[in-house]
């Protein structure tokens, strides 16, 4: 008989923590690296040997293309020799592309060995590892802070890059860069646990059999095309903002921290309100519109308004409220589109989108300011976002529900359909698929009609409560 396992995890609270602090760490650890060049590598323009606009660019964008590239695949290559031997292999390959680029003498170096960091694309290998370790009821907290650990090093690396340039220079970074790498090992091998019996999820990883089905969801693609349009314009705007702060507002680049911290302090706090009405109060797609169009009309005004100082910082605290916002709802987004055994896989091409983004944000932003300047550069970025905008306009009203993940106990297909069919009369319930391979059921529920006495009697075998 079909049943859901209720008995607490193997791994009590602080076993818990400790995974999570330790995948956090990792992540915060290679993305601190891999951002900390981003608001001072275009100041190089004039002193790397070879060094023009459009290869600066391109330096800037080229490891979302290897990322874009590889992370499906290294995903699934996860799956068969396993999630520590594959993070392990992409954090070397970050650790030696930091290398290559801290002894090149030339922009090629910077490319080569920026393009070398991005191909040690492990983002999937540790949402699947995360996964592994974690019971299915804690499972969406842990990726939440993982997540969250990465807009944490954002901001940090923004502020922080400016600053460690005045001291140890570009190659000074990429060296402390290849050590953070090595960190990121360490933490791994030390503190986070091995699995024991690592299997597929289909929340946290793709599922070759389900990508047809999730490239054919029209929702899902415009949020694809959302998460493109948002980071080829931070990309192409770092291509330019470092040089506006230097050249048109007189700002030395060791100073420049002194703008990015209270604009990123200010941004993030800014968007917390937001948030609030987005998903409390139900209003996700006016409030996800409007800061698409805070997007187009920042850019655009910074085109114009770049030599004006306090034009430039207060639209910029504009564009970084709307990109946090942004940053943080289109992943609930897609939680939230994708079916209940799809989200794995409808992240997959998501986080792939994001970073050929930054690739094209790089290149075209590199090609935008050989062309036109500073303020063709913010014009790119807020044409793209216009772009988004229309796309926007037509997505549906999403519904306010939330994956839940129950661990089942099932000896087939047949029990498994119907455990899935009970969970479905209970209150709340929107959507059920249970997995027999993984011994998972995934729902999709609306948390303030979800009856949990009902859920638990129809995991157990009981007649579900009536509504």
């Amino acid at each position: 008989m079909s049943s859901v396992n209720t008995a607490a995890p193997a791994a009590g609270g602080s076993g818990l923590g400790r995974v999570a602090g330790g995948l956090s760490a990792i992540f915060f650890l290679r993305m601190l690296g891999l951002f900390m060049v981003l608001p001072v590598l275009s100041l190089y323009v004039g002193q790397l040997r070879g060094a023009s606009p459009k290869l600066v660019g391109l330096a800037l964008g080229i490891h979302g293309l290897t990322q874009g590239l590889l992370q499906i695949p290294f995903g699934m290559l996860a799956d068969r020799v396993g999630r520590k031997p594959v993070i392990v292999g992409g954090l070397l390959l970050f650790a030696a592309g930091s290398l290559v680029a801290a002894g090149a003498d030339s922009i090629w170096g910077i490319i080569l060995g920026r393009a070398l960091q991005g191909s040690g694309a492990i983002a999937a290998a540790m949402m699947a590892l995360a996964a592994d370790l974690t019971p299915e009821e804690r499972r969406l907290r842990v990726m939440a802070a993982m997540g969250m650990s990465i807009g944490l090093a954002f901001m940090a690396a923004v502020v922080l890059g400016p600053i460690l340039d005045a001291w140890v220079g570009l190659a000074g970074i990429f060296w402390l860069t290849a050590g953070l790498a090595l960190a990121a090992l360490v933490v791994l091998l030390t503190l986070v646990p091995t699995p024991v019996h690592p299997r597929r999820h289909h929340d946290a990883e793709p599922v070759p059999d389900q990508f047809l089905r999730v490239l054919g969801d029209g929702q899902l693609l415009r949020l694809d095309l959302g998460v493109f349009a948002l980071h080829l314009g931070s990309t192409a705007i770092f291509v330019a903002l470092p040089l506006l702060l230097a050249e048109d507002l007189g700002l030395e680049s060791a100073r420049h921290w002194q703008v990015y911290l209270p604009v990123m302090v200010l941004s993030a706090a800014l968007m917390v309100p937001f948030i609030i009405l987005a998903e409390r109060r139900h209003r996700m797609k006016p409030v996800y519109v409007g800061a698409v169009l805070a997007l187009v009309l920042s850019q655009w005004a910074l085109a114009g308004l770049s030599a004006h100082p306090v034009a430039v910082l207060l639209l910029l605290l504009c564009y970084f409220a709307a990109f946090n916002l942004l940053e943080a709802s289109l992943p609930s987004l897609v939680a939230k589109f994708a079916a209940a055994d799809s989200k794995g896989t409808a992240m997959g091409f998501f986080s792939s989108s994001q970073y050929l983004g930054i690739f094209a944000g790089g290149v075209l932003g590199g090609m935008a300011l050989a062309r036109g300047g500073i303020p063709a550069v913010f014009a790119l970025a807020g044409t793209a976002a216009a772009v988004w905008l229309l796309v926007a306009l037509g997505m549906r009203e999403p519904r306010s529900l939330s994956s839940y993940l129950l661990p089942a106990e099932v000896g087939g297909p047949g029990e498994a359909a119907e455990l899935a069919a009970r969970l479905r009369t209970v209150p709340g319930v929107v959507e059920a698929v249970v997995i027999p391979a993984e011994g998972t059921a995934y729902l999709k529920v609306d948390r303030e009609l979800l009856d949990e006495t009902a859920l638990r009697a129809a995991a157990s075998g009981a007649a579900a409560a009536p509504g």
